[in-house]
């Protein structure tokens, strides 16, 4: 989803420096999440023109990190600007990413790269999603099973009905899943202080893939509460072939138990909340 730059809501700190970004996204073999990040990199280059944001791949896709670094090298460039543009601090983030750039340093010895933080958890982000699941305390339109697909936008309903309060509903949060502990205990923590003192009954937080619990598993902790709704938050910044996987799962849950309503969120997008965030690791790094 694209958004209007010239909203109010984009105005983001000045940067000190003109040097190019090169924005590093994960990679996937999805065509959809491909554009979208390189829709979100596109966006962050036409808020600010002063220098070149350059969007680039770890892995499964193109243009590669070494390509990315050689459009900046032959525009004359000698220091870049290189963030990672990842929710947690994983393997990806602690060394791929800094392999690819020592590749990049030993084939020109003469440019200088300023390597920044991963997202990580942030009042942005964690103000997003609260946003999101405000607007569910209002009455909702009734849906067929597209809404898991966040096409409810798509729709024309005719009638309204309210949600189960949250004192009845479970937050189920799910995950990208990683080797690296450190990165499966934040998206534990951001789970646990997106629901501190929301009102929601508990939350539950699963994995998609690599390790345990798995979505499934969370769905079966989370019917143990015997709740009357299920709020399923994928925690990506973009769609993708696990984000697909995840509204899949949950229609299947759905017509396995249609006894309990879910409804699940969509993935981040191109929001104002993450260019602002870009724009902090952005400025950091310089």
């Amino acid at each position: 989803m694209k958004i209007d730059v010239t909203d109010e809501s984009l105005s983001l700190s000045p940067l000190p420096l003109k040097r190019p970004l090169l924005m590093v996204g994960h990679g996937t073999r999805d065509p959809d999440g491909r554009q979208t990040f390189l829709d979100f990199a596109q966006t962050y280059q036409t808020l600010n023109h002063s220098r070149p944001v350059v969007p680039c791949f770890l892995e499964l896709t193109g243009p590669t990190i070494q390509e990315g670094v050689e459009s900046c090298v032959q525009q004359g460039y000698t220091e870049l600007t290189v963030l990672p543009i990842l929710l947690f601090a994983a393997r990806h983030n602690k060394f791929d990413v800094t392999n690819e750039l020592d590749r990049a340093r030993a084939k020109y010895p003469q440019v200088k790269f300023h390597y920044g933080r991963h997202f990580g958890i942030t009042t942005g982000i964690l103000d997003l999603w609260r946003q999101r699941l405000a607007k569910l305390d209002q009455p909702q339109p009734e849906l067929a099973v597209s809404q898991l697909k966040g096409e409810a936008s798509n729709l024309e309903p005719s009638t309204k009905q309210p949600l189960p309060l949250r004192k009845d509903t479970v937050l189920l949060f799910v995950g990208r899943g990683s080797s690296d502990p450190d990165a499966n205990g934040d998206v534990y923590k951001m789970a646990r202080m997106l629901w501190e003192g929301s009102g929601y009954k508990t939350v539950e937080t699963c994995f998609i893939g690599i390790t345990h619990p798995r979505l499934e598993e969370g769905f079966r902790r989370a019917r143990l509460y015997q709740p009357k709704h299920i709020i399923v938050l994928p925690y990506f910044l973009f769609t993708g072939a696990l984000v697909k996987k995840i509204f899949d799962i949950t229609a299947q849950q759905q017509k396995l138990y249609p006894e309990i309503p879910l409804t699940c969120l969509p993935e981040m997008g191109i929001q104002p909340q993450l260019l602002s965030v870009l724009r902090d690791r952005e400025i950091e790094a310089q």
